[in-house]
């Protein structure tokens, strides 16, 4: 079941319920791990322990009806995301399965009718174990469509596809070694010129020989060197992280970051 939430506004205190719920079949045989709306709120993806991502469209009365469901892996799907949509309806996938998958939705038209398929464009096996979270870059920081997947091996993998108009086509641009199982990453969204690409790793790790490390680092890319440098690890964080996630930065002069373990914290970088 995927179930929704609106905030109402304009309600006397005197009401109490401060929001309205509604519920969704999701039609999903198994867990669902991730859900993901599109840039403008109208397209909704969820993954689920059955292998398959299903895409969701929301229509002119506001009702979600599920317009494609694709069995993206061999394993359990673990997290969906997409891509910004000036580089087509794209979406990636990672799982246990040791893989990351990229889809992009194709409209083709016969007779006289429209029909829309997702097409996997490539899959990438650079991980020697189950790939935890995968996260498409900010569109300004590159020429070409960024990815960076996060694995269970201790790795974030940064890859590119050079020629957006050709996404089978994917290099391997860096590995970061974070030294820790990771769990999840998040990109800084800043559109500032003075701030350096950021990065941020969660770990979940729960090891006795990691139990007093810090669970969340952040990595910065630096042009001089032309890699990624580890600036802060969070020692403060020694509990499993299961999400973190950056706001949005418009206009501060410093980073935000959302950090999900058995507490919620909020942290000033």
């Amino acid at each position: 079941l995927i179930h929704f939430y609106k905030r109402l506004k304009n309600l006397p205190n005197c009401c109490g319920k401060m929001y309205v719920s509604k519920t969704l079949k999701s039609q999903h045989e198994d867990l669902i791990h991730d859900v993901a709306y599109d840039y403008y709120g109208r397209r909704m993806a969820t993954c689920s322990s059955d292998h398959h991502v299903k895409i969701w469209d929301q229509d002119d009365a506001g009702n979600w009806v599920c317009s494609a469901s694709v069995k993206t892996h061999s394993g359990s799907v673990w997290k969906v995301t997409w891509a910004h949509p000036e580089f087509g309806q794209v979406i990636a996938t990672c799982s246990f399965d040791r893989t990351a998958n990229i889809w992009e939705e194709i409209v083709s038209e016969k007779s006289e009718k429209t029909s829309n398929h997702w097409i996997r464009k490539s899959v990438l096996l650079d991980s020697r174990t189950s790939v935890t979270d995968v996260k498409f870059g900010p569109k300004h920081l590159g020429s070409g469509l960024i990815l960076a997947t996060a694995s269970a091996d201790g790795t974030v993998r940064i890859y590119e596809a050079p020629d957006v108009m050709n996404l089978s086509q994917w290099s391997l641009k860096f590995e970061i070694p974070v030294k820790l199982p990771c769990s999840s990453i998040s990109w800084n969204p800043s559109l500032s010129r003075l701030h350096a690409p950021m990065l941020a790793v969660g770990s979940d790790d729960n090891s006795p020989n990691s139990q007093s490390q810090g669970k969340v680092v952040v990595f910065e890319y630096s042009n001089n060197d032309a890699m990624w440098i580890k600036v802060e690890t969070l020692s403060n964080i020694t509990e499993p992280v299961h999400d973190l996630a950056f706001a949005p930065n418009i206009g501060r002069s410093y980073h935000v970051l959302a950090v999900g373990g058995k507490d919620l914290r909020i942290i000033t970088l």
